[in-house]
């Protein structure tokens, strides 16, 4: 599997983000995208995401479902935590396995995962900002994707937190994943660097 960019170009608000980005990843692989603040890291996320339209250029995963479009191969995880306040930590999991189309899962053991089994049937408006980012990411667990698109996947964690992120993103690359990862700060794994917006 790999995942495809040619000239792909980032228009919002009138400004151009940048331009003519062009770049591969495949399977098993962390595509780390760094660059200053504004650059359009973000941006690009979300283009992958189909959440944008690229205002010019390509994108394409080779080797994917081709039943599937690129956004329903992959999972994104953004700087905003989607999570429905006033359901209980579990019916969140279940609202997205639902809403995303997931097959049946063990829940306990996905929030085991994350370090939340104890918070299962506590409302997710009583979380931290850090158990929060946990219940998100127990998402890329319930329902298996083989894109993820991460966007800064450690903010807000403790120490502990993020070495289960490592974890998590080690073992998805490990079974034939591919990550793409916006980052200000190592991911404690080896990966492939791509800078937009020239030097800070």
């Amino acid at each position: 599997m790999r995942l495809l960019a040619s000239g792909l170009t980032c228009v919002r608000g009138g400004r151009e983000v940048f331009s003519a980005l062009t770049f591969e990843a495949v399977a098993g692989e962390l595509l780390a995208v760094t660059g200053r603040n504004g650059s359009g890291k973000t941006s690009l996320l979300r283009l992958v995401a189909g959440l944008l339209t690229p205002a010019g250029g390509s994108l394409a995963l080779e080797g994917g479902d081709t039943e599937l479009t690129l956004p329903e191969q992959a999972h994104y995880l953004g700087h905003r935590d989607a999570l429905k306040p006033a359901l209980s930590v579990l019916e969140n999991l279940q609202f997205w396995r639902d809403f995303l189309g997931g097959k049946p899962f063990d829940p306990a053991e996905s929030l085991a995962t994350v370090g939340l089994a104890h918070a299962a049937h506590l409302p997710a408006a009583y979380l931290s900002a850090g158990q929060r980012r946990r219940l998100s990411l127990a998402r890329l667990l319930a329902v298996k994707r083989p894109l993820w698109l991460l966007d800064e996947p450690t903010s807000a964690l403790d120490t502990t937190g993020q070495d289960m992120v490592t974890g998590l993103m080690r073992n998805h690359l490990a079974g034939g994943g591919l990550i793409v990862a916006t980052t200000h700060a190592p991911l404690g794994l080896t990966s492939k660097e791509l800078r937009i917006g020239g030097e800070q």
